[in-house]
């Protein structure tokens, strides 16, 4: 699992960064202006946000993720104890919520409490019959395992991810590929009718006109 952490508090910063590397891959940056252009160069898990830091704001930051269809969950980390910011956290696509100072045992469990909702276990199960290895990129049941494609596997586990909702082919796109090298959206198309053919139609269902949406 792969955390973005935007945090400007230096001493907090390290304590963070050293407890959370045992257990998931890090990444940490002062700067939201950073943390952007990180965001948008590498598909991260999880979002851990300062909400006030020297050159904008957590919030801010995620509401332009999210315009550009990012839908990664995040964690707002915060010395603000007032309504409006919760308030505003959560209007701006916050997943949690978390107020210094806090405990480090709490933030962990808060994160894996967010890879329980979105999937981000290493082995999910998807259905009754398949359990998915989203490392190995393998579908297994009692009667066969499958070897997906790296761009199959990512698409599988985007859209368990956001099984909550119609996930569009423009989504996918933006999501799983650079901008330079974004096919067309035949190339969907082609990974949705694989996934399909292993899994069954029941559980990728097109909704016409709009995308794609696990069940």
């Amino acid at each position: 699992m792969q955390i973005l952490l935007l945090e400007d508090d230096t001493v907090l910063a390290d304590i963070l960064i050293d407890y959370l590397q045992e257990s998931y891959d890090v990444i940490h940056t002062y700067s939201m202006n950073k943390a952007l252009t990180l965001a948008e160069e590498t598909n991260f898990d999880l979002y851990i946000f300062d909400i006030n830091v020297p050159d904008g704001d957590g919030i801010s930051l995620l509401k332009e993720l999210r315009s550009f269809n990012d839908n990664t969950p995040a964690i707002f980390v915060t010395a603000f104890h007032d309504t409006q910011h919760l308030k505003d956290a959560f209007q701006s696509g916050g997943n949690d919520f978390i107020k210094k100072p806090f405990e480090l045992e709490e933030l962990k469990e808060r994160i894996e409490n967010i890879k329980r909702q979105f999937g981000l276990d290493k082995e999910i199960t998807l259905t009754e019959t398949f359990r998915f290895d989203t490392e190995a990129h393998l579908l297994r049941s009692e009667e066969k395992q499958v070897t997906l494609s790296l761009k199959e596997s990512e698409c599988l586990h985007y859209l368990y991810k956001n099984r909550q909702r119609v996930v569009s082919p423009d989504e996918i796109l933006q999501n799983l590929w650079e901008y330079d090298e974004m096919p067309s959206e035949d190339t969907i198309r082609t990974l949705i009718k694989q996934l399909r053919k292993y899994l069954g139609k029941e559980h990728i269902i097109n909704i016409r006109g709009e995308g794609y949406r696990f069940e």
